[in-house]
């Protein structure tokens, strides 16, 4: 089996155990999976993967409040909502300037989560924080099971050479 089957199998494991965690927490699942695709998805793997995901993830549920409150001080002029709402598109994109606000998909991850839970950003965030932190564990325990299996793998191998054969030709 290879890592991609390993990242399966814990994933498999993992999800139906957030499904659980989401439910008893009462979180929102959906947005939980959010938090771990947005890990899965970040350029960047281990600690370092997990805290840009967050970062960007959170700033973006950050921005999508930005454009509920500013769209609400006048919400018969839509067309100001509109225009916010292309300029807060802009900063999301222009803020990967900084190296740990990079990863552009996380930043929207976490606005369209806020959105598609009409504002309820306080949910959103517990939920995409427990959900980044499945993620991790998913990907990375996944990695760590196709590793213990190819050094049991390799174990026999290296004592086959030494494996004294009788009935064979010479002895």
């Amino acid at each position: 089996m290879n890592v991609l089957v390993m990242i399966a199998i814990t994933t498999g494991i993992l999800s139906g155990l957030w499904g659980w965690v989401a439910v008893s927490l009462g979180l929102i699942g959906w947005a939980g999976f959010l938090g771990c695709t947005a890990y899965f998805a970040c350029p960047q793997g281990g600690l370092r993967g997990l805290v840009i995901s967050t970062l960007t993830c959170m700033s973006g549920v950050f921005w999508a409040v930005v454009i509920i409150a500013g769209s609400a001080m006048r919400p018969e002029l839509s067309i100001l909502g509109y225009m916010l709402t292309g300029v807060v598109a802009f900063l999301m994109c222009i803020q990967a300037w900084q190296q740990w606000l990079a990863f552009v998909p996380g930043t929207f991850i976490g606005a369209c989560a806020t959105f598609a839970a009409q504002g309820d950003w306080r949910q959103v965030v517990v939920s995409l924080l427990v959900g980044l932190v499945f993620g991790y564990a998913m990907k990375n325990s996944g990695l760590w099971l196709a590793k213990q299996r190819e050094k049991s793998r390799a174990q026999p191998e290296k004592s086959a050479v030494f494996v004294k054969t009788e009935g064979s030709e010479g002895s």
